[in-house]
């Protein structure tokens, strides 16, 4: 039960989705906390995880769930589930596309498309986001305590901002910044600077 389980959530996330790995975070999201598969704080280490590793972000995403509910066989069901309705789907656009890609109608459902990808990437980058400098929640008085107390919450910041200034000023190579994303982290939790 279990195993099919997977492949029917991840079917759905799979057929459903558009945009690509980013765009399906909200949807991978509900999905594990709703079945209690794993915690928020769980899931956003998995997407630093899965961001960082060769692959498809979602693939990697979806591997990992099904192998935390269910060994090897499950990150089998809940991949397959994942990458099957793409890969359906594109095969038949492949076919159609170049008939009718002068359409407005189609030129209509691309724009919308397009517009709906920003808006939940953008929500992607809010939940996660808020789940890494504020995981207690968003009561104000106790957000301001902890942020002035907790060098976690410093540190995250000052590594996003520098990591955000080097992406979009410095245009360094993602892999150089994941990497130097990684040892801060682990000369700030050697040193004590950070607590994990």
């Amino acid at each position: 039960m279990t195993y099919l389980l997977l492949f029917f959530e991840f079917f759905k996330m799979g057929a459903l989705t558009f945009g690509g790995g980013y765009a399906m975070i909200p949807f991978i999201e509900e999905t594990v906390i709703r079945n209690g598969w794993m915690t928020m704080e769980e899931l956003v280490d998995f997407i630093a995880v899965s961001e960082s590793t060769p692959g498809a972000f979602a693939v990697n995403m979806s591997t990992y769930v099904g192998s935390e509910v269910g060994g090897l066989f499950g990150s089998f069901c809940a991949t397959l589930g994942l990458v099957l309705p793409p890969f359906i789907v594109i095969l038949i656009i492949a076919k159609c596309y170049e008939k009718f890609k002068k359409s407005f109608i189609v030129k209509g459902v691309m724009l919308g498309l397009k517009s709906t990808v920003v808006g939940l990437i953008a929500a992607t980058v809010i939940s996660v986001g808020a789940s890494v400098l504020i995981p207690q929640g968003l009561d104000f008085s106790m957000i301001v305590s902890s942020a002035l107390t907790t060098a976690n919450f410093w540190f995250s910041l000052g590594v996003f901002a520098v990591m955000l200034f080097l992406l979009l000023y410095k245009k360094l190579n993602p892999i150089l910044i994941i990497g130097i994303s990684a040892a801060l982290g682990i000369v700030a939790g050697y040193t004590g600077l950070i607590t994990v």
